[in-house]
């Protein structure tokens, strides 16, 4: 907190400059699709799901999410050191700064990957590394490719459900993952308030 208040940034302030470049890159986005009249297809892409899941969006995704894929296998096991505490992954060796960047490029390479191709589905990724790490551990070099099959699977099933729901009509595939998240996120927040 003292490293912010030096400079005048808060957590707070920084919490508002977000969400003000966000609005704007959402105007932006509101712009272009009136221009080049794509209104619908980002209704659908807000709404989320594999409607519009194509091989060709596929081919070009494919290689950024590879590259995301293998630099994070390549950190996991210094992930798992700094998950125990910033001054033990110091002890045993672990750059920290390096690693962080480089999760940070794999976060996004892997998030604009996956948004790009089924666009806005929340919660999955707050769900799924928690259900990862109940299952297999606290290691991150079985967290990742657990989450990566877990994060599909459930993916999978909301977009099945959201099918098969009241058809011949499609419920957003993000309606359903919120309805799960959001009370999966209540609780994980109540045990981290009851653990303070």
């Amino acid at each position: 907190m003292g490293a912010y208040s030096k400079g005048g940034l808060t957590p707070s302030k920084l919490a508002l400059a977000g969400t003000a470049i966000g609005m704007l890159l959402s105007s932006f986005a509101t712009i272009i699709a009136l221009q080049f009249n794509v209104s619908q297809d980002i209704t659908y892409w807000y709404a989320g799901g594999l409607v519009g899941a194509e091989w060709d969006i596929i081919k070009v995704i494919a290689p950024i999410a590879s590259i995301g894929l293998i630099l994070s296998f390549f950190i996991s096991k210094s992930i798992t050191t700094i998950s125990f505490g910033e001054d033990v992954a110091i002890g045993l060796g672990t750059n920290v700064g390096l690693t962080k960047a480089v999760g940070n490029i794999c976060v996004l390479l892997l998030t604009g990957a996956a948004v790009s191709m089924v666009g806005y589905v929340g919660f999955i990724g707050l769900i799924v590394p928690h259900i990862a790490r109940f299952l297999v551990g606290t290691d991150y070099r079985a967290i990742l490719p657990s989450s990566a099959v877990l994060g599909a699977i459930l993916l999978l099933v909301a977009d099945i459900l959201a099918r098969s729901i009241s058809p011949p009509y499609d419920i957003p595939v993000s309606v359903l993952t919120t309805f799960v998240g959001v009370p999966f996120f209540v609780y994980l927040a109540s045990k981290r308030r009851a653990s303070l």
